[in-house]
């Protein structure tokens, strides 16, 4: 009898060392390094490092089969992609959220085993009790802006599709809770330019979505608060992204009915999250983003009728889901 193909079980073993070489490179600015001084070889690339001369070789060549360098002869240098996504001050870069994968994520899913057996995150154990998931985000304004950059770079890959996925005309204005960096709002402004829109995040986040949202010309307000705590804002359109998948029912909950009560009559909300097939039996990124969301928080990713019904207990009775083809999917629920 033949046996099956054993690849995809070889790929899979294969997969952190290529996901970690990625991170290496990426956490000792190599991509950064080439950009500004043109192809290097090895040896050149190791003295400005203060690394060993080998070992930045074979991590040199990890990258070029990996396609994030190109070699011509001993000379390395970017491919476009890295050039795009793998520069710090390229304004797609998702570095932010390669070094928030390396010191964070990486560590925390070592220990997934444990996050099975308990079904709940890892942040205590690897970090230790004094050291809290969001408040550690924002404990310096390094941390701040690197953690804020990579959400950054993955809503840039999202929010303008997201902004084109329903018909937001009807709506005066919108607050997007968490917005971060303001790139929801800023696509939902060009998308919608008589739309007033605002992010709502706390003091350190607004000081640093200030200077991204200066950077796009676009006008959106931006207002300080938590949204757990302080009043929210009176709008049309409340946004959420990648913020319900953080907390399990009981919050989730909690915040919808604090912006059902500031909404008015048919108000929305756009929720913005991975949305998991019916039977749970995809799509693969977002059953891997579920697993991430145990190893690193209180949340999970949901399916449209896990959301139907947590809408419809906050009084959003009416609900339209749509997969967006972007790393980020859509959902639009309207109040009675």
């Amino acid at each position: 009898m033949n046996k099956p193909d054993p690849q995809v079980v070889l790929n899979l073993i294969d997969a952190f060392r290529w996901s970690k070489t990625m991170f290496t490179a990426t956490s000792l600015g190599i991509f950064d390094l080439l950009a500004g001084n043109g192809p290097t070889t090895a040896v050149d690339m190791a003295k400005k490092l203060d690394t060993n001369e080998d070992a930045t070789q074979r991590l040199l060549d990890g990258c070029v089969a990996l396609e994030l360098l190109q070699k011509t002869e001993d000379l390395y240098s970017n491919t476009p992609a890295a050039d795009v996504y793998l520069l710090r001050d390229s304004p797609d870069t998702l570095t932010g959220y390669i070094l928030y994968s390396n010191a964070a994520l990486y560590p925390m899913w070592g220990k997934l085993e444990d996050a099975v057996r308990e079904g709940t995150h890892r942040w205590t154990q690897v970090f230790g009790p004094e050291r809290e998931l969001f408040a550690n985000y924002f404990k310096t304004d390094e941390s701040t802006r690197t953690f804020l950059q990579g959400m950054h770079g993955l809503g840039q890959l999202g929010s303008p599709v997201v902004a084109r996925t329903h018909d937001l005309s009807r709506f005066a204005s919108m607050v997007d809770l968490g917005g971060a960096t303001g790139h929801l709002a800023v696509a939902l402004r060009r998308r919608y330019p008589e739309m007033r829109c605002a992010v709502f995040d706390l003091p350190k986040v607004i000081a640093v979505a200030r200077e991204f949202i200066a950077r796009e010309g676009v006008e959106v307000g931006l207002i300080e608060g938590d949204f757990f705590r302080d009043e929210l804002p009176a709008t049309d359109l409340f946004a959420v992204g990648r913020i319900f998948h953080d907390w399990g029912d009981e919050k989730v909950l909690y915040l919808l009915r604090r912006m059902h009560e500031k909404l008015p009559p048919g108000g929305g909300v756009l929720i913005v999250e991975k949305i998991l097939n019916e039977d749970k039996s995809g799509p693969l990124s977002t059953l891997m983003q579920s697993l991430n969301m145990l190893v690193v928080t209180e949340g999970r990713e949901r399916t449209v009728s896990e959301f139907t019904a947590l809408l419809a207990e906050a009084g959003f009775p009416h609900v339209e889901a749509k997969r967006t083809g972007a790393p980020i999917d859509a959902i639009l629920a309207t109040k009675a």
